[in-house]
């Protein structure tokens, strides 16, 4: 079912960051830092695919995420909704259900055997797609994602995520000059506020953190 609701973002932000929260998906350790695949450490990490097992978060989610597409995108903006393997799949089913609309995944690379195809499901030229992930730290992968969906003559001019890190200010312009646009529902400086609210952490870890968002990279040359 489409919504029918479009709460304000501050709201969603908000409400976002708080269900992360509750189901334990953030993790805060600065004594022992996590490490990015890039390398980075930092004392944040988040797993948006716990999000899969807890259905009514799940289910409010995904009316969040489909509300904003539409409304910053258009109502009748897409064909076809394309997850990205293998976090992005089931949050791509659960907005192409909410849109009424076919949805497609692609992988990461071609298999290897049969078809070597990277696009499963259906997916034509001239479809408008939306490509659906879990979060974005700094936009990379969703540019391997785009050209697979480009490559097929479907144009994906949007991508969707539950989490935006929104600590690398070069992520979005880097997506732009893609010719992709990001919606997201919050993000780290988010989750930091909602955790101070809500006393889910303490002090000094959320003082480390907020550091860390300050200057990542200055952060982690320390860590």
């Amino acid at each position: 079912m489409i919504p029918a609701t479009f709460p304000d973002r501050a709201t969603v932000a908000r409400l976002t960051a708080r269900m992360l929260l509750d189901i334990k998906a953030v993790h805060f350790n600065a004594a022992e830092p996590f490490t990015f695949a890039s390398g980075l450490k930092a004392p944040t990490y988040i797993d948006c695919r716990k999000l899969i097992s807890f259905p009514r978060i799940r289910s409010g989610l995904m009316d969040f995420l489909t509300c904003r597409v539409m409304e910053d995108a258009g109502f009748e903006a897409f064909d076809n909704i394309a997850g990205g393997e293998t976090a992005g799949i089931p949050f791509a089913a659960l907005v192409a259900e909410r849109m009424a609309l076919p949805m497609s995944y692609v992988r990461k690379k071609p298999k290897g055997y049969g078809r070597n195809a990277r696009i499963e499901g259906t997916m034509s030229e001239g479809q408008r797609v939306l490509l659906v992930e879990d979060l974005t730290t700094d936009g990379g992968s969703k540019l391997s994602f785009v050209d697979a969906i480009r490559e097929t003559g479907a144009s994906c001019a949007h991508t969707a995520v539950i989490f935006y890190y929104g600590i690398f200010p070069e992520t979005e312009s880097r997506l732009a000059e893609h010719g992709v646009r990001l919606h997201y529902l919050c993000t780290w400086w988010d989750v930091l506020a909602e955790a101070r609210r809500g006393g889910d952490f303490n002090a000094a870890t959320l003082d480390s953190v907020e550091a860390f968002l300050r200057a990542p990279r200055d952060w982690a040359a320390t860590a």
